[in-house]
């Protein structure tokens, strides 16, 4: 296991590109950047006061984002078992259509474990309305296992947030809390400064708007489905065609 740590990451490791700009954008904040060997693509390491986060760019891990993704994630003081799901409402409906397909049209009788936990949540957890989505109502959509949670954390400077950046492009936006982690995932086909300030300044108001909630939580405990969320690295070197 470590040999195989090793060589997918860390410092003094060969990597394609040293990305210079991002490097710098990086140390000028206090975090470290880091190559991946036989990818396209990094890490950096930050935190948030006593919080730590971890940004990634590099391949898409899921099939509704192609080409390159930026994936932020971080520890929170939650309940284990809450469960939260904002995302773009295009990206919803193609969702939604998608679990239809597969599993109404082809007489599934179950999700399986395979199927990315953002699909498997749309039929498992009810989705705020109109009213309650306020300013996300034209462009996001929001469910989880807790809609009292919910709505407060979409409260305040997130809601316009997260609206602003929905209307401002047409790429998938996924933020999501699960087993005490909050995560970002969207598409990002050119990891320049400028573009990873913007998303991770976003990422960082969800954090903070996740830690000023203050609402007993008292729903079932629901099924786990995000992995571990600081391995080495998620990143993976594309795979190779077949000739």
């Amino acid at each position: 296991m470590l040999d195989s740590i090793k060589r997918w990451l860390g410092p003094g490791r060969a990597s394609r590109r040293d990305w210079p700009a991002q490097a710098a954008w990086a140390q000028s904040n206090g975090w470290q950047l880091r190559g991946v060997r036989d990818a396209e693509g990094f890490v950096i390491d930050g935190h948030c006061g006593t919080l730590a986060w971890r940004l990634e760019w590099g391949p898409s891990q899921r099939s509704y984002i192609a080409g390159n993704e930026l994936r932020l994630r971080a520890e929170l003081e939650v309940p284990r078992e809450l469960q939260a799901l904002v995302l773009d409402r295009v990206l919803m409906e193609s969702m939604e259509r998608a679990v239809f397909d597969e599993y109404v049209e082809d007489v599934q009788t179950r999700i399986d474990t395979g199927t990315p936990a953002e699909m498997r949540w749309l039929v498992m957890h009810p989705k705020l309305s109109g009213t309650e989505l306020k300013a996300l109502r034209d462009d996001c959509s929001a469910l989880g296992n807790s809609k009292p949670w919910l709505q407060q954390w979409l409260d305040g400077p997130l809601g316009p947030a997260l609206a602003q950046r929905a209307q401002a492009r047409d790429q998938a936006l996924v933020l999501m809390v699960a087993r005490r982690r909050l995560s970002l995932r969207t598409a990002l086909a050119d990891p320049a400064p400028a573009a990873l300030q913007a998303w991770h300044a976003l990422f960082d108001c969800a954090l903070q708007q996740a830690r000023r909630v203050n609402i007993d939580f008292a729903e079932p405990e629901a099924a786990n489905t995000q992995p571990s969320l600081f391995p080495p690295s998620t990143l993976r070197a594309p795979a190779q065609a077949s000739s």
